[in-house]
Parts: C-alpha cells; sequence; structure tokens
C-alpha cells in the first residue's frame, strides 16, 4: 500500500516548505524508494498560468503544458524527473471539478459542502497522485492558519483514519525567530504553530525548524516537549549555502532514518554518490573565476520571477567550473544601458505585454552589434527577430502583432490557431514540442542530435513568411517545427555566439545534468570575459 508524508508550513510564509518536500524525496529516492510528489495551492486560480510573476513568481511549465506553481521546478531538479498536470492542485481545479459533477447531477440530490464533497475531490486527486509509487509526498501551500488551506489539511488529516497508522505522517516547517536585542531564539511562534495544527486534527510527526542560528540541545528538548515528538524528531534548517546543501543538512540529522522507521520501510538501496559529488563541487566553487552574466528583464524586482533562469545559467555555471555573477537589470532603469557594457553575456527572458520592449530591442542589438554573447528566450527571440527585422532587413517599422496590429510588416504574429482563442487560461501552446534541428548549425552542435523537444509557453510566433529574407541577411532559422512549419530556433551566421529559442530551455535543466544550450552560453561568455580582462 503506497506511503504518505504531508508537508506543512507555520508561522510565516516563504519558509522552504518546497525545497524540504524536495530535500526528503532525493534521500528517499536514495534508499531506492519510488517517489512521486505534489503541490497542493490553495488559491481559487484554477492554475497559475494567468497570475502574475512580480506577484507569484515564474509558471513553471511542464511537458503535458501544465501551467504550475515554481515549486514543481524545485521537484524536478532535485528528483530528476518530469511532472504533470497532476503533480499540481489547486483549489480552484477542485471546485471546478465538484461544481461540474455537480451541475450534472452526480451527487443525486445531495447538498453539496465541503466535507465530504471538497475533501473527497482532494483525497482522490492523492490516491490518484500514488499509484504506482512507494511513497508520495504532499506540500501543502500557504501558513496554517490560512482559511484558504482548510480542507487541504482537513484531506490530510483524513488520511490517516482512513488508512493504516504507519501510511502517513506530517512534516511540519516553522520558524524560529532570532531577537538579536536579547539574544535569544523564540520557540513560541512553533508552539503556537502547532497548537494551530493540532486543533486541526493534525499532530506533526517531525517538525523542520528554519533558523538563522545554530539552536542548542535545550531549545530542541523543549520544542520536544511542548509539540509532543521525540528530540530527535526536531530537525534543525539553518540557512544553507546553496538549496542543494539542504539534502545532506536533513540527512546528517536523520530525517531519513526517522521517515523510514515511521512509515515502516527498509532501504532498498543506497544511491547517493551523484547527489553528494555535485554539492562537492558547489562547495569547491569559491575558488573559481567568475562569469558576469545580464538578466535583462522586466520583472527583476522580483528574482522568483526567472527562477528556473537562474537555476539553468547556475548549473551551466558549475558544468563549466566559473561562479555565475548575476545582474538584474531592468530594461527601464535609467542606469540599463551603462551596467548592460559591463556584461560577458546577455540573456533576454520571457515576457508578455508592451512595456519595455523598445528596450530589449535595444539590448538585441547592443549584443549583436558588440559580439556579445546572447541568449533570447521565448519574447527575447521575437525582440531578436524584430531588432534584426528593423536595423538589418530595413523594415523601420517592422514589429509583433502583439504590441502593434497595425504594423505593415508583422514579422511576429500570432499563430493561426490562437486567433479564435477568447479565455486566457491554459490556451497558449503550451507543453513539450518537437524541433527539427538543421545540420552544420551551432544549435545541431551543441543539441548533438537531429530532433530535441522543448517546452512552449507563448501565443505569438516568428513569421515564417521572414524566414528567406532573414536567411540572407545572416539571421538563420536552425530549428523548426516541420509539422506546423513554425521558427523555433535563430542563429546569427556571423557572431561568437547569438541563439534565440522560441521555448523554455530553462525548464529541463537539472543540477545532475545541466542543459546543452545554457553549458554553451556560458562557456562562450567564459571566453567573452576572458577577453575583457585581457
Amino acid at each position: 500500500m503506497p506511503k504518505f508524508i504531508f508537508v506543512t508550513g507555520g508561522v510565516v510564509s516563504s519558509l522552504g516548505k518546497g525545497i524540504t518536500a524536495a530535500s526528503v524525496a532525493r534521500l528517499l529516492k536514495s534508499h531506492g524508494l519510488s517517489i512521486n510528489i505534489v503541490k497542493c495551492d490553495p488559491y481559487i486560480n484554477v492554475d497559475a498560468g494567468t497570475m502574475a510573476p512580480l506577484q507569484h513568481g515564474e509558471v513553471f511549465v511542464t511537458d503535458d503544458g501544465a501551467e504550475t506553481d515554481l515549486d514543481l521546478g524545485y521537484y524536478e531538479r532535485f528528483l530528476n524527473i518530469n511532472t504533470c498536470r497532476n503533480n499540481n492542485i489547486t483549489a480552484g481545479k477542485i471546485y471546478q471539478s465538484v461544481i461540474s459533477k455537480e451541475r450534472e447531477g452526480k451527487y443525486l440530490g445531495q447538498t453539496v459542502q465541503v466535507i465530504p464533497h471538497i475533501t473527497n475531490e482532494i483525497k482522490n486527486r492523492f490516491l490518484q497522485a500514488s499509484k504506482g509509487y512507494d511513497i508520495t509526498i504532499i506540500e501543502i501551500g500557504g501558513t496554517v492558519g490560512d482559511i484558504e488551506s482548510l480542507p487541504f489539511l482537513e484531506a490530510a488529516r483524513q488520511m490517516r483514519p482512513d488508512r493504516n497508522h504507519n501510511d502517513t505522517i506530517y512534516i511540519h516547517v516553522t520558524l524560529i525567530p532570532y531577537l538579536s536585542s536579547s539574544d535569544e531564539l523564540k520557540t513560541k511562534p512553533t508552539q503556537h504553530s502547532v497548537n494551530k495544527l493540532r486543533e486541526i486534527g493534525i499532530d506533526p510527526d517531525i517538525i523542520v525548524c528554519r533558523t538563522e542560528k545554530t539552536i542548542s540541545r535545550e531549545i530542541k528538548n523543549k520544542i520536544a516537549l511542548f509539540c509532543s515528538v521525540p528530540q530527535e524528531a526536531v530537525i534543525e534548517a539553518p540557512n544553507a549555502p546553496s538549496i542543494y546543501h539542504v539534502p545532506d543538512i536533513l540527512k546528517k540529522q536523520g530525517i531519513d532514518e526517522q521517515i523510514m522507521m515511521l512509515l515502516r520501510l527498509r532501504s532498498k538501496k543506497w544511491d547517493y554518490e551523484e547527489w553528494e559529488s555535485y554539492v562537492n563541487k558547489l562547495e569547491q566553487s569559491s575558488n573559481w573565476p567568475s562569469v558576469k552574466i545580464a538578466i535583462a528583464g522586466k520583472y527583476t524586482q522580483l528574482k522568483d520571477s526567472y527562477k528556473s533562469l537562474v537555476e539553468a545559467i547556475s548549473q551551466a555555471g558549475i558544468a563549466n567550473s566559473v561562479n555565475i555573477d548575476f545582474s538584474f537589470l531592468d530594461v527601464q532603469n535609467k542606469n540599463f544601458y551603462t551596467d548592460i557594457k559591463k556584461v560577458a553575456g546577455i540573456v533576454v527572458p520571457g515576457g508578455f505585454g508592451d512595456r519595455g520592449i523598445e528596450d530589449k530591442i535595444n539590448t538585441v542589438k547592443f549584443a549583436r552589434e558588440n559580439n556579445v554573447p546572447f541568449l533570447g528566450i521565448c519574447l527575447g527571440m521575437q525582440c531578436a527577430v524584430i531588432e534584426f527585422a528593423r536595423n538589418v532587413l530595413d523594415l523601420k517599422k517592422a514589429n509583433s502583432t502583439e504590441f502593434n496590429q497595425k504594423t505593415p510588416h508583422k514579422v511576429v504574429d500570432i499563430m493561426e490557431e490562437q486567433k479564435t482563442i477568447k479565455e486566457k487560461g491554459g490556451t497558449m501552446r503550451l507543453g513539450a514540442y518537437p524541433c527539427a534541428l538543421k545540420s552544420y548549425t551551432l544549435a545541431r552542435k551543441i543539441y548533438g542530435k537531429n530532433i530535441i523537444k522543448e517546452r512552449h509557453r507563448h501565443r505569438y510566433e516568428f513569421n515564417p513568411k521572414y524566414m528567406k529574407a532573414c536567411l540572407k541577411k545572416g539571421l538563420i532559422v536552425s530549428g523548426i517545427h516541420k509539422k506546423m512549419n513554425l521558427p523555433e530556433i535563430v542563429e546569427l551566421k556571423n557572431h561568437p555566439w547569438f541563439i534565440a529559442v522560441q521555448f523554455h530551455p530553462e525548464f529541463k535543466s537539472r543540477p545532475l545534468s545541466s542543459h546543452p544550450l545554457f553549458d554553451s552560453f556560458i562557456a562562450a561568455a567564459k571566453g567573452a570575459e576572458k577577453t575583457q580582462k585581457t
């Protein structure tokens, strides 16, 4: 029978429940167990697709086209798996499903209520996600005490009496704040948070304590006493040098062994060497040279807006034995054009809307004319095409119909299949699509194969009508979706390293297998950095 681990959070948000859940999953996978991991989001949005990056962070996209919470990115990177739409459950999905069933008469005249109908729907999703796995880890978003999370917490509570006692455990992530004025760590917020969890009917089996200072044995004993857990079940989670150190920190305190004992499971094997090797590499990186990379975007006020991109670039840095010195440049900042001249590589990431577009186009122009290694992603590719059309093909009014419907040169246009779509949620070109790579191109050399599959999230495309004109002047379409004749990758013929892609390669990069496109980009930037210094 499959086992369940529920991860909840208390005191404040953004404590690192996702990192904790992913780290526990990594450790249990190292024991040879099959693991699935699910994120529950209590918001009423059906998915994260319509939420602003500056409010919610990036929207992570899965192979099957789900627009999800960014925690699924952590899950994929830590476990080296591909998640799907079933790995993200929102309150919106649950209510939409229950209301749909009520309209179809499937409840046979019952009064439809939060308990049992909403909670049963949630539990059914838990059970579906667990099929074929030894353990399913379920992270419940929000903070204990929030009204939005209550149906999910109630469903989690019901999972224990519904099954054998040893089939379900609860891990609670909480905060031990430090008061500098009295030089004290305070346990009271944790006690209150656990009491709030108990009011719901959940007794945590393990408490993970986020802290900036080392927790003494006395404080651990105090938490154990007031929260009714063994002293060894109070796990310290200090600020780590990187998120990839967290599994190691938890392992040294025996969290995986405790979980195995609580769930009555035995280790099938122990295979942690690859992860350990990666962490050791991270620790050696302080001696490596640095490469300054600019992320020239318009959501730079919230770094989580580019979470997967930052991780992919950092992983490529490890692969190239360099530290990445990130420069998050707001394209609309008055100092932008001064700062952009100080970097060894430029990334123009994805985005929506016309705000900052002309500045992004000018950024592409700077990279093209000054031979700076350049990577354009999604909107970044569209800006590259517009810039080339305006300044090389001399089509001065070239634009995207997203920004100017009346442009005489629609070098970027809405896809034909998108023209009849009215609803915004879940209607873009989403998920993994095949792309054929042209022989003797940089893209073909980087990937080392003829066909690739990458994840998409967009409505507008490089208009194929302009491919020949661009090719004559040196902008090569090196990757194409043959079935729809859609350009997927462009590169400049006479440039050290200039590639722009319509898809989001950052979603498929992993710590243990960094993405070849980013590896090649950072290698080029590394060479440019050396040239600048000499």
